[in-house]
């Protein structure tokens, strides 16, 4: 049993869960026993290296704070996207001489593919340099692209948004009488399961989304007009959901900014609105382009029951294996069932997931690439199921601010 403190931090793009997980920390060092006191990185890594953290033993006293925390959407304690160097023991030991300086025993860093690179690269260097510190993954990210886990805490919630906000933007698109197309753009670079969610807009009375294109098969656009004017012939108004990141058969996006962030991923946006004008030059129908954006990460007052309870369970579990003496892991999930729903959170070895990528199995998108199948719906649709407690005053949810 290592003694000592611990100190937690939040990375990459925020979810209307991740703070859940900040709150299963929390909550789990409170009940431990064993932890004298836990800290919070404020804006990742970064708070680290700056000396720039928050005594979260300070700020959380009471059950009724946690749950408020619960229910807040994006990153309590700010976030970053910093990729640590591979070779720069300066780098290192700043970062461990601050852990040192806390008497960290415990280190929690809950983020998505980028984040459990820094997991593995602190875990490497503190078994190489024999720090005695217990590191451990908390799993993050709305895209679901994480190796080795079934899903991960953010995705269930952003997908019921995006089946939600599809469905009421389909009643929208069908009041007039014309021929027109309502292009919505998903998030989702190189994994599309944010995207394949618009399919659970779909209900018996109603088949739209008609057209649903992810990155994972080549982007056509002759054979998406193709699609659009075979749509066309039943129903007036044609709905599609893309994602942001589809790309022709070379590879290249339909839709680049040129921008790239710190770890050389491009910045996309603004594939509806090439297609929407593309439908209108070539087509001549009413097009209009919209894109759910920040929504799809922050609607917390659309957050998944189940999503909530896995992000919270997830990190809970997190704590548990490194007083168990686990490290150099993150917590994944291991689907049992899909009906009736029952998963089991395991920890696995971060070497495994870091820098690795899962995108929605091919088998699972229909062979024209314009769908995805019922195999796809049946492995989302039970990540949506429930709805998060939020607490209103004066009509408006409670979140716990800084």
């Amino acid at each position: 049993m290592l003694k000592g403190n611990a100190i937690v931090g939040q990375s990459g793009g925020p979810t209307s869960v991740i703070n859940a997980s900040l709150a299963g920390v929390i909550d789990a060092v409170r009940r431990s026993g064993q932890i004298d006191r836990l800290y919070g990185m404020n804006y990742g890594i970064e708070g680290v290296l700056n000396d720039n953290v928050t005594d979260l033993s300070a700020v959380f006293k009471t059950d009724e704070q946690i749950e408020i925390l619960r229910s807040t959407p994006a990153a309590y304690l700010g976030s970053c996207r910093n990729r640590l160097p591979k070779d720069d023991d300066a780098v290192y030991e700043r970062i461990f001489s601050v852990l040192n300086k806390y008497n960290i025993a415990y280190f929690f860093y809950i983020g998505g593919n980028d984040s459990m690179d820094t997991v593995l690269k602190l875990s490497h260097y503190a078994d190489k340099k024999g720090y005695p510190i217990r590191i451990v993954g908390v799993p993050k990210t709305i895209d679901n692209d994480l190796a080795v886990t079934d899903h991960t805490p953010g995705y269930g919630s952003a997908a019921k948004f995006i089946a939600t906000a599809v469905r009421e933007v389909v009643c929208d698109a069908t009041v007039y009488d014309v021929n027109s197309t309502t292009i919505i753009e998903i998030m989702g670079r190189n994994a599309g399961w944010l995207t394949a969610a618009a399919a659970l807009a779909r209900s018996e009375g109603q088949c739209a989304p008609h057209l649903i294109y992810l990155p994972e098969v080549a982007f056509d656009k002759e054979r998406f007009l193709e699609d659009m004017v075979r749509i066309n012939k039943v129903h007036k108004n044609v709905v599609v959901a893309v994602s942001e990141g589809i790309k022709d058969a070379d590879g290249k996006y339909i839709c680049d900014s040129g921008v790239k962030d710190a770890f050389g991923h491009s910045q996309l946006s603004g594939a509806a609105a090439e297609l929407a004008s593309l439908v209108r030059g070539r087509l001549g129908w009413k097009a209009r382009s919209m894109e759910l954006n920040l929504l799809q990460r922050c609607s917390a007052h659309m957050a998944s029951k189940t999503d909530n309870c896995e992000a919270y369970n997830s990190a809970y579990a997190a704590v548990q294996a490194a007083l168990e003496g686990k490290s150099g892991c993150m917590m994944c999930f291991e689907r049992k069932s899909n009906s009736p729903y029952e998963i089991e959170i395991k920890a696995a070895d971060i070497k495994h997931i870091a820098n690795a990528e899962k995108t929605v199995p091919v088998e699972w998108i229909t062979p024209e690439g314009n769908d995805v199948t019922a195999e796809c719906t049946d492995y989302i649709r039970p990540l949506i199921q429930g709805e998060a407690p939020v607490r209103y005053k004066d009509g408006i949810p409670v979140y716990f601010e800084r």
